[in-house]
C-alpha cells in the first residue's frame, strides 16, 4: 500500500511539474488517502501483535 501512495505522489510531482494540475491534485489526495490507510493498518497490527504475543508467552 506504501509503495502506491509513493507512485501516486511520483505521479502528482511530475504532473504539477508539467502543469496538469487537476490530476496532480487528484493524485495528490489518492496518495495522501493511501498513506494514511497503510498508518492505520500498521496501528491496528501492532496493537494485535502486542496483545496476541502477551497472551502466547
Amino acid at each position: 500500500m506504501i509503495k502506491w501512495a509513493i507512485i501516486f505522489a511520483v505521479i502528482a510531482i511530475v504532473a504539477g511539474l508539467l502543469g496538469f494540475g487537476g490530476i496532480a491534485g487528484a493524485a495528490a489526495g489518492i496518495a495522501k488517502f493511501l498513506a494514511i490507510v497503510a498508518l492505520i493498518i500498521f496501528a491496528i497490527f501492532l496493537v494485535l501483535g502486542f496483545t496476541v504475543a502477551k497472551k502466547i508467552t
